[in-house]
């Protein structure tokens, strides 16, 4: 696997798409981190780190609206491994008008892109979730 973040969005993905409450993905400290975000910007219910050893793995509980629909509607990868982008703190902007949000990587962590601006750290973006 050349890209461990791409395969983990793409497991939340398809599981939104079948409507399962939750996902199991490998263990990584810097999947378990960005999760972290996304469960305190509200975009998932609850992580939890399973098993001991080589064979960890993150449970992910999906959060649904009330009608049904996933509370993710868009997840992309936007910093690969053949591509890297990275911005400094004037260059970041904002997505879908504060909705959404991006996960960056700085200095001090991962972190949204509105705490980022808040401390005025730049860094490489990792993910844009809506």
């Amino acid at each position: 696997m050349t890209d461990p973040i791409s395969d983990m969005l793409t497991r939340i993905r398809n599981a939104q798409a079948v409507k399962k409450a939750t996902v199991n993905i490998p263990f990584s400290k810097l999947k378990w981190v960005i999760l972290e975000v996304l469960k305190k910007h509200g975009f998932i219910k609850d992580i939890e780190k399973v098993g001991r050893g080589n064979k960890k793995i993150i449970e992910v509980n999906l959060k649904y609206r009330k009608d049904g629909s996933p509370r993710i509607s868009l997840l992309k990868r936007i910093s690969k491994p053949s591509r890297r982008t990275y911005v400094n703190t004037k260059e970041i902007w904002s997505f879908k008008h504060g909705v959404g949000i991006r996960v960056m990587t700085t200095s001090k962590g991962v972190m949204a892109d509105k705490e980022a601006r808040k401390e005025k750290l730049g860094g490489e973006v990792l993910l844009e979730i809506w």
